[in-house]
């Protein structure tokens, strides 16, 4: 199981009341035209919002026009896409939490980007005020060090190398931390892959606040493990 969760942290006013007001009945159409010269209207939708004492949640709704090949002739058809999401308040801050369509169709950063801005859109007038959330690279590097041993990726970019863009370490000699060091003073960390000890599941981190699954958990565990374990990690 792959299932990940892009967080964002909304800078506009409001409580999780007005959220759910807003948000419930969205819908907007948007009229295309195929390449065989038909009509279609393509939908965006909000449902299932649903708010408790702590957290509004709802699915997002969005509908494509996938080009396919069938007995080597090209046709588009429409598709549609769903994205789990979740507003939830944290020490005096607001953060949005997107899961990724759990199918890989090429759409899911382009989803789960869109879902923030639309919801931007829909409940301060104007994208912006939901905005990418951010953990430093030295808070990536405390998780690695805190337990080499359960680190199985580190991706390194910001690399001072001349014609490098990133560098990797995999398998076990990721705890040689000769190699480690060596590689931290030409860049640094973006994204990490460990096994969490505590909850005996393994999660790849970004510095963008990208977190994604690998093992096999329900999206509600997963959701609770990133309310617990990694909202105190952004900045």
């Amino acid at each position: 199981m792959v299932l990940p969760v892009k967080i964002f942290e909304m800078k506009g006013e409001g409580d999780l009341g007005s959220f759910a007001e807003k948000l419930k009945g969205f819908h907007e159409e948007e009229a295309m035209e195929t390449e065989d010269g038909g009509k279609l209207t393509l939908s965006t939708d909000i449902f299932d919002v649903k708010l408790d004492k702590e957290q509004v949640s709802g699915v997002f709704s969005r509908d494509f026009l996938r080009t396919s090949q069938y007995r080597r002739k090209m046709f588009e058809a429409p598709v549609t896409e769903e994205a789990p999401f979740w507003i939830k308040p944290f020490k005096d801050r607001k953060f949005l939490m997107v899961m990724a369509p759990s199918v890989a169709r090429g759409v899911k950063k382009l989803l789960t980007n869109h879902v923030a801005n639309k919801i931007s859109e829909t409940m301060y007038g104007r994208m912006g005020f939901i905005v990418e959330a951010r953990i430093p690279s030295e808070i990536l590097q405390r998780l690695h060090e805190s337990n080499p041993q359960a680190t199985k990726l580190i991706w390194f970019d910001v690399i001072d190398i001349p014609s490098l863009e990133k560098l990797a370490l995999a398998g076990s000699g990721i705890a040689d931390t000769g190699i480690y060091k060596d590689y931290l003073k030409h860049g640094k960390i973006w994204y990490v892959v460990f096994e969490s000890q505590k909850r005996k599941i393994t999660v790849g981190i970004t510095r963008n606040s990208v977190v994604t699954l690998f093992s096999k958990s329900s999206a509600d565990d997963f959701i609770e493990y990133i309310l617990e374990d990694i909202l105190n990690l952004i900045e």
